[in-house]
This record gives structure tokens, C-alpha cells and sequence, in this order.
């Protein structure tokens, strides 16, 4: 019954509708936890004893690069839907995804080299994380050139659909090179379960907050970009009938 109901959203009537409910009230609390987030993290911590104050980047750089993986595993849950159950609205969400999570992967590179250069002397390493991450970025750019290359929206969905299977090999590389390979100079993670692996809690909370807000802020954009490629979608839908007729 429950799958039924989910099953349900896929119907582009039905998600506009919900959508419609729903956006304003993420949007606005992905501005809460963004504007929370980042001034404590910035203003409102200490300098680290060994880092300094470049430590902060931790707000900006952890939360996008965790989006920039999980934004390609959302492409692969629902490019697998598009596969198996040919519902149009998860072809649509995945292609409204690839540009968010690719923003995201540009914001964790760029962050990461500016991190980098003082703590490593160095803006770039073929660090095996750093390396995954190029690798996600230009599947990214693949995803979103190959949407553009091909006129048919269902021929365009079976190949970037294939294409997200193979890329989602370099999103989990990415999210557990270190633990691969030890050898690089990335550190580990700075969140973990293991509580000696975490940043220490000044910095852990307003962390927190900020994850918070870009998760949020990636479900905005997303669900905003989902309703203009449904709009489109119909769009050209009208036309080729005008023409047609």
C-alpha cells in the first residue's frame, strides 16, 4: 500500500501538485540552516591549534563534497526506477540532478585545493580521493552533454541511465578512497562513527548544521528542476503534435 502511494509521485500531475506544497517550505528551511550553519561555523568557532583559521573551509568543503556523491547515487536510484519501471518523473529528477551535483563536485574541488595548499604545499596531488573526484566531475559533465546531444527524451534516458551505472563506481570511490588505499595525502573522514575519527565538537555541531542546509538546499533545487524539465518535457510534447498536425 505504502509502494503504491510512492508510486503515485510519479505521475507528473500529481508531483507539481505536491511540489507545489512542499518546495516553499524546504527552500526556506534550507536558508535557515545554511545562514545558522555557516556563521557559527565561520564566526563562532575557534582557530584550529594546527590549521588555523583554514580549518573553517570544513563548512563549505565536507557538506559539498557529500552532496556531490550522494547527488550521483540519487541519479542511480532513480535512473534504476526509469530502467525497471519506465516512469518518466525519476528520468526527469536524475537529469535535474546532474547539474546540482555537479556545482557541488566544482565547490568540494575548488575547496579542497584552496584547504590543501597550505596544509599540503601544494593546490593539486593525484591523491586517490582527489583523483575519484576529477573522475565524478567529468561524468557529470558526460551525464549532462549526453542529455543534450540526443532529441529523444526516452532514448536519452536508456543511455544516461547506463551511463550513471558505470560513473556510480567512481561516486563510491570517491566517498571511500582513503579506507582503498592508504597511501595519499587526504585525510580521513571527519565525520564518523567512530567518535576519535570526528573533528572535535566546536566544529562537529555547526557542521551538522551546515550538512544540514546543503542537503536541503540540493532537495530545493532538485524538486524546482524536476518541475521545469516536467514543464519542458510537455512543452515539446506540444510542439511535435503541432507540427504533426
Amino acid at each position: 500500500m505504502t509502494l503504491n502511494r510512492l508510486w503515485a509521485y510519479a505521475n507528473p500531475k500529481k508531483f507539481i501538485e505536491t511540489t507545489d506544497r512542499v518546495l516553499p517550505a524546504v527552500s526556506m528551511l534550507a536558508m535557515l540552516c545554511l545562514v545558522v550553519g555557516l556563521v557559527w561555523g565561520f564566526f563562532f568557532t575557534p582557530d584550529d591549534y594546527r590549521q588555523g583559521s583554514t580549518v573553517k573551509i570544513i563548512y563549505i568543503h565536507v557538506p559539498s563534497a557529500l552532496m556531490a556523491i550522494n547527488a550521483w547515487l540519487m541519479m542511480l536510484v532513480t535512473s534504476l526506477i526509469w530502467i525497471v519501471r519506465r516512469h518518466h518523473v525519476s528520468a526527469l529528477a536524475a537529469r535535474a540532478a546532474a547539474p546540482v551535483g555537479m556545482v557541488m563536485t566544482v565547490i568540494a574541488l575548488l575547496t579542497g585545493a584552496i584547504w590543501g595548499q597550505p596544509m599540503w604545499g601544494t593546490w593539486w596531488a593525484w591523491d586517490p580521493r582527489l583523483t575519484s573526484f576529477l573522475i565524478l566531475f567529468i561524468f557529470y559533465l558526460g551525464y549532462i552533454a549526453l542529455w543534450e546531444a540526443i532529441e529523444n527524451d526516452d532514448t536519452a534516458a536508456d543511455l544516461t541511465s547506463i551511463l550513471c551505472l558505470v560513473g556510480s563506481v567512481f561516486a563510491l570511490l570517491s566517498r571511500y578512497a582513503v579506507n582503498f588505499w592508504n597511501q595519499g595525502l587526504h585525510q580521513g573522514a571527519s565525520l564518523s562513527l567512530d567518535k576519535e575519527e570526528n573533528v572535535a565538537d566546536v566544529f562537529y555541531y555547526p557542521l551538522l548544521v551546515a550538512i544540514a542546509g546543503f542537503v536541503l538546499l540540493f532537495v530545493a533545487l532538485v524538486l524546482l528542476r524536476t518541475r521545469t524539465e516536467i514543464r519542458a518535457r510537455r512543452m515539446r510534447a506540444l510542439l511535435a503534435r503541432e507540427r504533426m498536425g
